[in-house]
């Protein structure tokens, strides 16, 4: 559900400066704000264009006087660049993009402004130049394949081959924009270990689902699952013996690629989760799923003022309210009730701890990126763009704890760390760190103890619940799993600079090559899981169940569109294939490229799965995603156990598209039915040819 914000004028502020369209973010009252500024209307042409490659010619994009032309670049650029606003630019340097000249021809603008030129359905030229000072631009172009330069200031930068034409190296200028790691004495640390020796101790525990008896072991046989089947069903067997085949046999019910139903949403899904006893899914909105293959419809919910989307919804445990957030810092409180029609809740998250609200809307200088519902449904504990990480009172609606000057970075991911008790509260952010509150003890303000081991943000967290483990998504392209007992204490984690370990690199338009990962010197992780990719979104990780799974495994989304399972040793238990599952589900819409988040020579098919979920109690797999041309859309697709059948002989049939509504849409199935057969992908026009980092040496996967 998206909600882009509008665009106001206002005054003029300092050249010096630099305009982004995260401005967009704050409210249409701000304006009135001392700390607000409007963008400046005048900017500077870009005169230093890159001739160095005299074959080729320049690609000039010519936008004619019109208010339709200027309109709909300004929106494709617009979209496209809020996607980079979470993160404002310190600097903004010089911006060369190589032999890509764009020109934009305008009368006076004078004379666009008498012909009311610039509101939602004309826009000035002045505000494409606007957009496309912004830093974000070149990110969006390099990670389409044309090749961009930032001149930067480094000593180092200078003494710099000139010569760039080496196809060798697309991962060459990804190197030169990072951040050097600075080791410390020239030790080099091992990349994590697989099988993990540690996982596999704790695989054998118990702690993580049942190990296969050791008969089967000695023997170096592996029992079918009908085998399995029987032995129960004849009771012969001990009861220990007969409940430890119950457990191997849910823990090997690992949900197929095949797709249950594929549910289309007009705007990018950011999650989706199923409720404590599986009764209830919700993504904004709801679904009744007390019969987990067979869903029903319940509710919509809406976020009127919110900023570009809705980035976060908690369930209440009794399952009777949904806590939604956006790019601002109130969050809504909306009952399940679909007889309730009343209009939510506001929890201001900006007010100071013990402040009951009296404006009718707080601060949107910061926005919530994670929220969590307490054990109890009692409070709900949110992480902001401010670095911080606030504990709102549901009764009293008012934050009852505010934490900050701790993290040094946006907290993307916070959750409570027992569901019996909420005094303990971890905290993932973009400066690497994982953060161990107990406020019990927290008279001085600070974390009882912290986790290093990822070299880049973490992404998000998630709790077993029973206040021992945790789970982190890292930029760095691992997941990590933690015990508390082995977290670094304050004193010792307050003498490391842990931002030193970071690269800097733009995870949500560039990518990751493998030879830049790197072990952190100081990692009290207990395993490293490696293979999924954490790119373009703030992807998500979970524990699995155990009643369905019998917590044997851990899961995460990945910019690839699949699935990731992965057994506690850190090896592979198996992938779930959303983007060959949901590959041209969908016609492409007329206003493709308008909403679209990549901007390439061709609009492809693209998957990013952000969310995963799996149901406590059947062996049944929602995956929220990024879907569609261009990731312009999103889907929630339902997997299940099939035992690796392509087909059912079930009714309704599978894999087909419905509405949010639950309605089925004859006109995506006609077109799916009928859609040509994909032909390889063409390389996108591009200044120079350069190496693209290869995605998947399977053809499907190519494609989407």
């Amino acid at each position: 559900m998206s909600s882009p914000g509008s665009n106001q004028a206002g005054p003029e502020r300092d050249d010096s400066i630099i305009w982004h369209p995260a401005q967009e973010w704050l409210e249409e009252d701000d304006e009135n704000d001392p700390d607000y500024t409007m963008p400046p209307r005048n900017m500077e042409a870009e005169d230093d264009w890159d001739g160095d490659d005299a074959e080729d010619e320049p690609l000039s994009i010519s936008i004619s006087d019109g208010e339709s032309h200027h309109s709909e670049l300004y929106w494709a650029l617009h979209e496209a660049a809020m996607s980079n606003a979470s993160e404002m630019p310190e600097e903004n340097p010089h911006i060369n993009i190589g032999n890509i000249q764009i020109e934009l021809t305008q009368d006076d603008l004078d004379d666009d402004r008498e012909a009311g030129i610039g509101g939602p359905h004309g826009i000035p030229a002045a505000q494409i130049f606007e957009l496309l000072a912004a830093n974000g631009l070149q990110h969006i172009l390099q990670s389409n394949g044309w090749a961009t330069h930032l001149a930067v200031n480094d000593e180092d930068d200078e003494d710099e081959d000139e010569d760039d034409e080496d196809d060798d190296d697309l991962d060459a200028a990804f190197i030169r924009r990072m951040r050097p790691r600075r080791a410390v004495g020239g030790k080099q640390f091992p990349k994590p270990k697989v099988p993990s020796d540690e996982g596999t101790e704790l695989m054998g525990q118990g702690h993580f689902g049942t190990n296969q008896h050791y008969v089967d072991r000695l023997k170096k046989r592996k029992r079918a699952f009908a085998t399995d089947l029987m032995w129960r069903e004849l009771g012969v067997e001990p009861y220990g013996l007969r409940r430890r085949t119950d457990q191997s046999l849910s823990q090997r019910m690992i949900p197929g690629s095949v797709a249950d139903k594929i549910i289309h949403y007009d705007s990018r899904s950011y999650s989706g989760q199923f409720s404590d006893d599986g009764n209830f899914f919700s993504a904004v909105r709801m679904y009744d799923t007390s019969n987990p293959f067979e869903w029903k419809y319940y509710k919509t919910v809406d976020y009127p003022f919110g900023q570009w989307t809705i980035t976060d919804a908690t369930l209440s445990p009794d399952n009777r309210f949904l806590v939604y957030s956006s790019i601002r810092s109130q969050a809504y409180l909306a009952t399940t009730d679909p007889e309730d029609d009343s209009d939510p809740t506001v929890l201001d998250f900006s007010l100071p701890p013990g402040q009951r609200r009296r404006r009718s809307w707080g601060s949107s200088h910061f926005g919530i990126w994670s929220l969590r519902f307490s054990g109890d449904g009692r409070e709900v504990v949110a992480g902001t763009s401010e670095d911080s990480v606030i504990v709102y009172d549901i009764e009293t609606k008012q934050p009852v704890l505010n934490l900050r000057d701790r993290h040094q970075h946006h907290v993307n991911a916070v959750c409570y760390g027992d569901t019996s008790s909420p005094h303990l509260l971890y905290s993932g952010s973009d400066d690497t760190t994982l953060r161990v509150w107990d406020r019990r003890s927290m008279a001085d303000g600070r974390e009882a103890g912290a986790f290093m081991g990822h070299t880049e943000g973490i992404t998000y967290v998630d709790s077993k619940g029973d206040g021992r483990y945790v789970l982190s998504n890292g930029k760095d392209q691992t997941m990590k799993l933690w015990d508390l007992r082995k977290m670094m204490t304050t004193v010792d984690f307050d003498r490391i600079d842990a931002i030193r370990y970071t690269t800097g690199f733009d995870y949500r338009f560039e990518p990751y090559p493998d030879d830049c990962y790197e072990p952190h010197e100081h990692d009290c992780s207990v395993v490293t899981f490696r293979g999924h990719r954490v790119l373009k979104t703030l992807i998500r990780c979970h524990f699995s169940p155990p009643g369905s799974t019998n917590s044997r495994y851990v899961y995460t989304g990945s910019e690839d569109g699949k699935v990731y399972v992965y057994n506690m040793d850190a090896t592979l238990a198996g992938t779930i294939d959303v983007g060959s599952a949901t590959l041209n589900s969908r016609p492409r819409e007329l206003d493709v490229f308008s909403t679209a988040y990549e901007m390439s020579g061709e609009m492809l098919w693209r998957t990013c799965v952000r969310d995963a979920s799996w149901h406590p109690n059947a062996p049944v797999l929602a995956a929220t995603s990024w879907n569609g041309w261009g990731l312009s859309t999103g889907t929630c697709t339902v997997h299940s156990w099939n035992d690796g059948a392509n087909d059912d002989e079930g009714d309704p049939p599978i894999g087909k598209s419905y509405d949010d509504k639950l309605r089925y849409v004859p006109e995506f199935n006609h077109y799916r039915e009928h859609a040509p057969v994909p032909r390889s992908r063409r390389r996108p026009l591009r200044s120079r040819p350069v190496r693209r980092q290869s995605i998947d040496e399977d053809d499907e996967d190519e494609m989407w």
